[in-house]
């Protein structure tokens, strides 16, 4: 099967499985989405959904966030992972948002990049889920189910997965791509013991297909 043969029934598979394929983020504008997002780094979304709505009933607005000390908001993060550094990154996007760009969450990748705790990654989320541009951020569970299927090969960052994936997914789809592989390694393709036998993609996947050679031989 040749890699083109596999995006498309990848594509094929998610647009009839999975029509739907959005965020778990919640939020209701821009700047809730940074924010719930540059929460979200190596902490769950259903954390992040508990601690936001208190987050956003104290600071309804980025220019109430930028007014606030990391200490302040700290008091409404601590239960996340890295509260600290996430207090300093909230106070200082906030800041630099309404100092530097009238208030408005950017569209451009780089723009966005300027501003505190937002990497590329956090960049492609706002891009592609506020914005709908082809933009496609690599996580953790993007960088391992494109892996064991085979969507990327010898892919050592997340960069060089995103440079990989985004050759053989059309434009249109890019936004919806990024949500259907992250929701497949949130809940079937998972890090430990993958859920092979309730996945649709067995048929192209090379993680399966090695292990039922293994299988066959013992």
């Amino acid at each position: 099967m040749t890699k083109k043969e596999r995006f498309e029934f990848l594509i094929n598979y998610f647009t009839e499985a999975m029509p739907v394929a959005e965020t778990e983020l919640d939020y209701t504008d821009p700047y809730e989405l940074i924010v719930a997002v540059i929460l979200s780094a190596q902490c769950t979304d259903k954390r992040v959904n508990i601690i936001t709505p208190p987050l956003f009933e104290a600071y309804p607005s980025v220019y109430d966030m930028a007014k606030a000390t990391p200490e302040d908001i700290f008091e409404y993060i601590r239960s996340c992972s890295y509260p600290n550094n996430k207090a300093k990154h909230l106070a200082g996007m906030a800041q630099m948002l309404v100092e530097e760009f009238k208030g408005e969450v950017p569209a451009d990748i780089t723009e966005l990049q300027k501003l505190p705790g937002v990497g590329r990654k956090t960049a492609n989320v706002i891009a592609s889920v506020i914005y709908n541009m082809p933009a496609l951020a690599v996580d953790t569970h993007v960088f391992r189910v494109s892996a064991r299927i085979g969507l990327t090969t010898h892919a050592k960052t997340p960069l060089q997965t995103e440079q990989q994936l985004v050759k053989y997914i059309p434009d249109d789809l890019i936004p919806k791509a990024h949500h259907w592989l992250i929701l497949h390694g949130r809940y079937t393709c998972i890090a430990r013991n993958p859920k092979c036998g309730k996945c649709g993609l067995k048929e192209i996947c090379k993680h399966y297909t090695k292990l039922k050679k293994q299988s066959s031989v013992d």
